[in-house]
């Protein structure tokens, strides 16, 4: 049993899977919804294929096949996970859901210059609180992750520098 908020509002749900591998391999999925604000209940009860492609070392693996039809067209996908965003299980594509990645903003590819400004900062202060650089001829540990900084300082500065024509 779970409850599942949404567009289309609150759903209690609960849910029976049955899985069948052979000459047809499926996933059958049924399952009553009910609908919070009305309180009708629905019953779905359908399969979703599976496929299969060979593993490196031996043996299979298994895949859904998106069962759904978006604007009459069957979708078909090999995914590896489905999503219930209405009464139905499809893949992310058919839902239209995205990974957050994708929605951030491309300016965020500016980071190696942000990441320079951050670990001078860091730099700064990690040079205050170092009282001795070297003891007996060898760097401290504070000396050392000072020049840990550094050097990844440099190699983001480095990469700002070889591509800062596409930030611009």
């Amino acid at each position: 049993m779970w409850t599942q908020s949404g567009l289309w509002g609150e759903h209690k749900s609960s849910v029976g899977i049955q899985t069948s591998i052979g000459e047809e391999s499926y996933l059958r999925i049924h399952y009553t919804q009910t609908d919070r604000d009305t309180e009708e209940k629905k019953d779905f009860d359908y399969k979703i294929p599976l496929t299969t492609t060979p593993c490196r070392y031996g043996g299979k693996r298994y895949w859904f096949t998106c069962p759904w039809y978006k604007n009459g067209k069957y979708c078909g996908r090999r995914v590896g996970t489905l999503y219930k965003d209405g009464d139905y299980f499809a893949c992310r594509h058919c839902y239209e859901l995205t990974y957050s990645s994708r929605k951030t903003n491309r300016r965020y590819n500016m980071f190696p210059l942000f990441n320079v400004l951050t670990l001078q900062k860091r730099m700064e202060d990690l040079e205050e609180t170092i009282k001795r650089p070297y003891y007996k001829g060898k760097p401290t540990r504070k000396q050392r992750q000072l020049e840990k900084l550094g050097m990844r300082a440099g190699m983001s500065y480095r990469q700002y520098a070889e591509h800062k024509d596409r930030f611009m």
